[in-house]
């Protein structure tokens, strides 16, 4: 993959950004020194390992869930600014 000016400025269209020429040099410069190392990468023989799918060799590892105290209806609600009785009420935020 060839960096250019094009490709830089196609980036930052995409990402919404702006950058000095003194940027986009350094951001070149940085695009080019990835790709460097990706295609260094590449001249590797991979063809024999197996891909790592987990860190380790633990599968779900899970505690049991269990009730350790429950809160009573009242004191749910009692610091709630408003409530419907069941559930809490919000101001609405989605306006149409």
């Amino acid at each position: 993959m060839i960096v250019n000016d094009a490709l830089i400025e196609k980036l930052a269209h995409l990402s919404r950004l702006e950058f000095t020429d003194e940027e986009k040099e350094v951001i070149k410069t940085d695009l080019e020194k990835m790709i460097g190392f990706i295609d260094k990468l590449n001249e590797l023989d991979t063809s024999n390992v197996a891909p790592l799918l987990h860190m380790s060799d633990n599968i779900n590892v899970f505690r049991t869930d269990t009730v350790k105290g429950e809160i009573s209806r009242k004191d749910v609600f009692k610091n709630a600014p408003l409530h419907g009785g069941k559930f809490f009420k919000v101001p609405k935020v989605i306006k149409k």
